[in-house]
């Protein structure tokens, strides 16, 4: 809950000093940065909301120290120092960076950051995150996680968040609509007590780790066609040391409020297909979760929205909340046609719109293949990975992960040739033993296009070219009972 702060007035006097020679000030609720030349410099403000407290100075001291080291995981080139405003002998105010010892009065703590374009923050274009790019964001972010620090944690932790939820909540609800509030309450409450084991099996699985805690489009950057993630949380390891699931699902949230669903869906299957290679099937089965993560995250942007004077983002926040906890039911489809028939972009088309955002889970073939062996996405693999009994191999684990995926209430689309009339009888008994419906599509396209595309193609996990394609050619597949597109 939030308590009242003195004021602190040498910390007045810092900002007042900062500010007068900024060209620009960013401010929220907890703190301010000040834009000087090449530099930015930020302050934690005199606050305490109960999941935070920067009340006095040595408090604000101990996060803007640790917010250096956290941050320095994603962003060392963003985050350069830690410095001290004081108040020299004749008066006046300086930096201290430590280079000038006791050169004068500490009377504040200031983070020293490299000076960025704030236009180049993500939330500033959310539109910027799609195509291979989304893809590379889910991927960074899923390494982020594999190797950061396991924590001893399990439904308890997430717990915490719900009942801080509340309680902002409610203290909101003259604002956000008491009656709103009490169903999104209830909701949560229902699906964390339906979720509560595997949430416990999760920390057992080592999924609790040390996260970046609030990884919305605000706190992600894009330069020179890369994210760079900043401003992790530093002041509340209960809110940082977090699952997984549970990190990335700020960031698809986020972009599904913005409307932003092929972006979401492209990060989520960037994400789980290189956490696959970290984390194994644990995160598929981990799915479940994932509407109530995406819940709780909308939560508590509906509360940070209303403290920061927005009351109808907050408003619109609660009611997405509430979307999230509702989910259609799961159904399995799967594309085939030879190499270069376009069955990715079709899939990646067709995924965000199926089921609750965002989106179906896509299982492609040929990153299957590069998880089995072991090779980044677009590594080409040796000969070997395509020898006899190599193909029955990646159909078992697409069969295999489409069932977890399925179970756990997620839509699947299969991504793959499905030359062999077995394989399309396997995809289909797969929808069989989930109880899902299925559909079948396969991509009739003339050769002379496939040949064109596999000719241009560059950095992708297929390792198919031309030769490939006419072996194709020669097989019969039989009959193919599947939609064909073009019809």
């Amino acid at each position: 809950m939030t308590a009242d702060v003195p004021s602190d007035p040498d910390l007045d006097t810092v900002m007042a000093w900062l500010r007068a020679q900024a060209d620009r000030v960013i401010e929220t609720h907890i703190a301010a940065v000040f834009l000087i030349g090449e530099r930015a410099y930020k302050l934690k403000k005199a606050v305490d909301l109960g999941f935070l407290d920067f009340s006095t100075r040595e408090k604000r001291r101990w996060a803007i120290r640790r917010e250096l080291e956290l941050n320095r995981r994603t962003a060392p080139d963003v985050y350069l120092a830690v410095a001290e405003v004081v108040r020299r002998p004749d008066g006046q105010l300086a930096l201290d960076d430590g280079a000038k010892a006791g050169a004068g009065e500490a009377l504040e703590c200031v983070l020293v950051m490299r000076r960025f374009d704030p236009e180049a923050v993500l939330s500033n274009a959310p539109e910027r995150v799609q195509g291979d790019f989304a893809e590379t964001l889910g991927r960074q972010v899923a390494d982020l996680h594999a190797a950061a620090e396991t924590r001893p944690s399990g439904a308890g932790g997430l717990g915490y968040v719900i009942g801080s939820n509340a309680d902002h909540l409610r203290q909101l609800a003259p604002t956000l609509g008491a009656e709103r509030v009490e169903a999104l309450l209830a909701a949560t409450d229902a699906e964390f007590e339906r979720r509560r084991a595997l949430l416990d099996a999760r920390g057992a699985a080592r999924q609790i780790r040390r996260c970046h805690g609030d990884l919305h489009l605000g706190n992600i950057l894009e330069e020179h066609g890369r994210a760079v993630l900043f401003d992790c949380i530093e002041f509340n390891d209960a809110l940082s040391e977090i699952d997984v699931l549970y990190d990335i699902a700020f960031l698809l949230m986020d972009l599904c409020f913005r409307r932003q669903h092929g972006g979401a869906s492209r990060v989520l299957n960037g994400y789980l297909d290189q956490a696959g290679r970290g984390f194994g099937e644990t995160m598929l089965e981990g799915l479940a979760v994932l509407p109530l993560f995406m819940a709780v995250r909308a939560a508590v942007r509906a509360h940070v929205s209303a403290h920061n004077g927005d009351p109808e983002a907050a408003r619109a926040y609660v009611e997405a909340s509430l979307r999230h906890l509702t989910w259609p039911r799961p159904e399995l489809r799967a594309v085939g046609g030879l190499s270069g028939s376009g069955k990715s972009t079709f899939a990646r088309r067709l995924a965000p719109d199926l089921g609750a955002p965002p989106g179906a889970v896509v299982l492609r073939s040929d990153e299957v293949r590069k998880r089995l062996w072991g090779r980044a996405p677009a590594e080409a693999l040796p000969p070997e990975a395509y020898a006899e009994g190599q193909s029955e191999r990646v159909y078992a684990t697409l069969m295999r992960e489409a069932g977890l995926i399925l179970k756990a209430e997620r839509p699947v689309i299969l991504d793959a040739v499905f030359l062999k009339p077995a394989e399309r009888a396997a995809a289909e008994a797969a929808a069989t033993a989930a109880g899902v419906p299925f559909a079948g599509v396969w991509l009739d396209v003339p050769p002379e296009v496939m040949r064109q595309r596999l000719a241009g193609r560059s950095g992708d996990a297929s390792d198919a070219d031309a030769g490939v394609l006419e072996q194709q050619l020669t097989r019969d597949p039989g009959v193919i009972g599947w939609a064909r597109w073009p019809a």
